[in-house]
């Protein structure tokens, strides 16, 4: 097949990175892909730095006629089957180009479990011939609250990358970020931004240093929240327990720090189905999660790991002391939670089951084409 995917933003989180390893893999699967993004961003830079075919473009806004009649022209030359888009301004524009273009195959995925409306003045969200969402509650949302056939919805979550399974525990990786004596590591993966909830995370830090002393809490990433969020640890007099990273490209590095993680927490106000949580189960990394949106799909309370309410932040604190002071519990949890992703939710169970989308849904446009001649 020849497959083209679509993506506005030019951030490197968890949706941008479900991106790429939908192009490269299907890539070493024998079929051509490209990719349509905004230059000068690190989505552009990864993208080009992984040797991916790419065309940028201005992607300005909803109706940006010129990139909608240079991406037209752009399919229509290359004779794509498949145009994939992503996010909100990308898909107006691949939608109504791919649609011009002719293109046999057009499908949206969707990463934000946030209700889309359909309408006279939302017709782009017919334009698709399927949905794809990246867990159940993303695909109960489209089709319960906003109307969209279930048949046209298929829940395809992100698949965690063969390197998360091989993490070999190595405390001695955190001196990169701490001293020695730092002890225990409790990680927080994720763009420095709102919904992410960070500020959630640094007011647990108090109770967490009542227990342990020395333990040091890692924001992993950069983002709009930044300074806000160092500010915020300065005045709860935490910011000697807390190391802000910074931005860390590379899913190796993400892996590493897994490799001396004692364990990983989510704070978020809303997710779909969250790589970092998956990622640190494959790991072997006990989790604490909020229950929002895909979370419980994969963060079975008490089985594969612990669920708390989002904002509470007193209840994630007495979630990450519990697995730091049980160990058999720990252990338990991280042993059942390794199968559950390895077994449902592993890079190569999530590029069968696009590959078998992509191939089902030409096999059915071609077979009506049959038909009506």
């Amino acid at each position: 097949m020849r497959i083209l995917h679509t993506e506005w933003s030019g951030d490197l989180g968890g949706q941008e990175r479900r991106v790429l390893a939908e192009v490269t893999g299907l890539l070493k699967r024998g079929h051509h892909t490209a990719i349509v993004c905004r230059k000068g961003t690190r989505f552009y830079e990864e993208s080009i730095g992984r040797g991916i075919e790419v065309l940028t473009l201005p992607l300005r806004s909803p109706y940006d006629i010129t990139s909608i009649a240079r991406l037209s022209k752009y399919i229509g030359a290359n004779r794509f089957d498949v145009v994939n888009t992503h996010s909100g301004k990308d898909s107006w524009i691949a939608g109504i180009a791919a649609r011009l273009a002719g293109v046999p195959l057009l499908v949206r995925t969707r990463h934000l479990n946030i209700p889309l409306k359909r309408g006279i003045f939302n017709f782009i969200h017919y334009l698709p011939d399927a949905y794809i969402t990246c867990g159940e509650n993303m695909k109960r949302t489209l089709v319960a609250d906003c109307g969209f056939p279930p048949d046209d919805v298929v829940s395809i979550p992100t698949g965690v990358a063969e390197e998360f399974f091989d993490v070999k525990r190595d405390p001695g990786l955190k001196l990169k970020y701490v001293s020695g004596e730092a002890f225990p590591i409790i990680s927080n993966v994720g763009i420095l931004r709102g919904v992410k909830g960070h500020e959630v995370t640094l007011r647990a830090v108090p109770k967490i240093i009542e227990a342990f002393p020395n333990a040091r809490v890692l924001l992993i990433g950069d983002g709009p929240k930044l300074k806000g969020l160092q500010g915020m640890a300065r005045s709860l007099g935490i910011d000697g327990h807390v190391v802000f990273t910074g931005y860390v490209a590379q899913a190796s590095e993400i892996a590493a720090i897994y490799a001396f993680s004692d364990v990983s927490v989510l704070s978020s106000h809303s997710e779909g189905v969250p790589q970092s949580v998956m990622q640190a189960m494959a790991a072997g990394v006990p989790v604490v999660a909020t229950r929002v949106g895909g979370v419980p799909e994969v963060v079975i309370h008490e089985q594969t790991g612990l669920l708390v309410n989002p904002s509470d932040h007193a209840a994630l604190a007495n979630g990450v002391i519990r697995l730091l002071q049980d160990k058999s519990l720990a252990a338990d949890m991280c042993k059942r939670a390794r199968r559950f992703i390895y077994e449902n939710h592993s890079a190569t169970v999530m590029l069968d089951k696009i590959e078998a989308l992509y191939y089902r849904l030409l096999e059915a446009k071609l077979l009506n084409e049959i038909s009506g001649r």
